[in-house]
């Protein structure tokens, strides 16, 4: 039994996929008849999940500047809201990150990997009654696709040049072969919309297990089931409401009374402490996030690389990993991958904390005074922590970094990608070459260290295209060294999700593609009264 199997298997006892759904997901997956019915009948047998109540999220990430506008999703609330209401054409495998189908049920590419045609689920209906069609995919993608909606995804989407409907069928025509494009159609944004989003972007209607009552950007969310919905293994409760907590102790508190089911960004200092706690489940998945502190490379001082390697040289990893996550991870090494992707770049000389490098190139970028590096609670937990562990570490080195706290209210909107050092996190991306399009492509719109180079540019769309595997990891690896050595990120570390919940929730989905069940968690679960 393959991973996806297992998936399958899983979400049939976590949530009543219907055989049918069962045994057509599993035959396509290359599962004999005989041993996809007796999977269903086992894992039908394993558990019953319980349908209704009031699912409760105290979730940090939220401010008064959230819009409910999926292209302009920012935030950790909006990531998590946009699940509930909306479906993206293609999901991403939460063991292996693999595509598999949503509202296209299968794709097919030429073999160039330049042409592809998708084939969109029949028998949907939006929150409105409305049936989806081709016509609402194609204008969600052209809608990202244009500059002026200041989409997240515009880095994603940007290499398509043609999308049109051929039938009841999508085909997309890329500028260049890319053999992980149903991947890239898994970006949170890319939720798809009557009429794409053009008529009311804010409106909220979608095709997913919720429907949006109630919007109060930075305070709260509350959502109803759909009845109507096409997807029998999800939206097991009656209502969800997401409340914006942006302290942590105060959802911690929130969680041990009892007011909330559920937490995001707990600080791993207080996992201990949480644990003695016999209502609380600490819920703990490795993935692809990461912790950054991010300096603008054509902004002075930063637009000295010397300044930039002793900025790097004089972070200590391993006390970041130890002291802020509390173990919850793994060093970094200045790129924004690691072993959970495809073709991960072997091979690369871990950096380490040394202080006498970080002298020396110090000294040989001539800067002198301090450094300003700005930081809030809500860039990620310990943020605030962690700019001071690491302005004593550079005080080892002979470099004054002066910390200044920003208000984690406006933080995304006036600090990051705005100000040229600061701290931040990112939760990854399904492929490599989306994580770099979304962040370190010369045009992308979240790029936000400013490193634009048009040799990185070339290599990337050159691994975009190439579909010979051994050929693509070079050149994955020419680019993660590029960014490692000339960029402007400091990637400390690479996070786990920490969260939790009451024991009340029940088949929370362990998703190594981001945060919260990779946002999922309030489709994924149900309450045991």
């Amino acid at each position: 039994m393959n991973d996806y199997t297992k998936y399958l298997a899983s979400r049939v006892t976590a949530g009543g996929l219907s055989r049918r759904e069962f045994m057509g997901r599993a035959m396509a997956a290359g599962v004999t008849l005989t041993l996809a019915d007796k999977l269903f009948t086992e894992s039908a047998m394993a558990a019953e999940p319980k349908r209704g109540g009031h699912l409760k999220l105290g979730l940090e990430g939220g401010a008064a500047t959230d819009s409910k506008d999926p292209a302009k999703f920012l935030s950790q609330v909006m990531f998590c809201i946009g699940r509930c209401w909306g479906d993206m054409l293609v999901e991403s495998h939460p063991l292996t990150g693999a595509a598999v189908p949503s509202l296209a049920e299968s794709w097919e590419p030429s073999k160039d990997a330049a042409t592809w045609t998708f084939k969109i689920r029949k028998g949907v209906k939006f929150h409105n009654g409305k049936d989806l069609t081709i016509d609402d995919v194609v204008a969600t993608l052209k809608r990202h696709t244009d500059a002026k909606s200041e989409s997240g995804a515009l880095g994603v989407v940007k290499s398509i040049k043609e999308i049109k409907a051929d039938g009841d069928n999508l085909v997309l025509t890329l500028t260049e072969g890319n053999a992980d494009m149903p991947l890239l159609l898994t970006d949170y944004h890319l939720v798809i919309q009557p009429n794409g989003g053009y008529d009311d972007p804010l409106a909220s209607i979608g095709t997913g297990p919720y429907k949006m009552v109630s919007f109060e950007p930075g305070v709260r969310a509350t959502l109803e089931r759909n009845k109507d919905d096409w997807r029998t293994d999800r939206g097991f409760v009656d209502s969800v409401e997401i409340i914006t907590m942006n302290d942590a102790t105060a959802r911690i508190a929130a969680l041990s009374s009892g007011q909330v089911h559920y937490i995001n960004r707990v600080d791993p200092k207080t996992v201990d402490l949480l644990k003695r706690a016999p209502t609380v489940d600490i819920l703990s998945t490795a993935g692809r996030g990461h912790y950054v502190f991010i300096m603008h490379c054509n902004t002075a001082p930063f637009d000295n690389n010397d300044l930039r390697m002793a900025l790097k040289y004089a972070m200590d990893r391993e006390t970041m990993v130890k002291k802020i996550l509390g173990g919850y991870g793994k060093v970094g090494n200045d790129f924004p991958i690691n072993s959970t992707y495809a073709l991960f770049p072997e091979g690369i000389e871990q950096r380490a904390y040394d202080p006498d490098k970080a002298a020396f190139h110090y000294k040989k970028s001539g800067h002198s005074g301090s450094v300003l590096l700005r930081t809030s609670e809500v860039a990620f937990p310990g943020a605030v922590d962690a700019a001071v562990l690491y302005q004593e570490s550079c005080k080892k080195a002979g470099i004054n970094i002066e910390v200044k706290r920003e208000p984690g209210d406006g933080y995304w909107t006036n600090v990051w990608n705005v100000q040229p050092f600061s701290t931040s996190y990112w939760g990854g991306r399904p492929t490599q070459d989306q994580m770099y399009s979304t962040a370190y492509l010369s045009t992308a719109d979240w790029n936000d260290t400013r490193f634009k180079r048009p040799d990185f540019d070339k290599l990337l769309l050159q691994a975009r295209s190439e579909l010979d595997e051994a050929k693509r990891k070079e050149l994955y690896r020419a680019m993660a060294m590029m960014v490692r050595d000339e960029g402007g990120v400091i990637l400390p570390m690479f996070n786990d999700f920490v969260n939790a919940s009451t024991k009340k929730v029940k088949g929370y989905v362990h998703d190594i593609g981001n945060d919260m069940s990779n946002g999922y968690v309030a489709t994924r679960v149900w309450l045991d009264a």
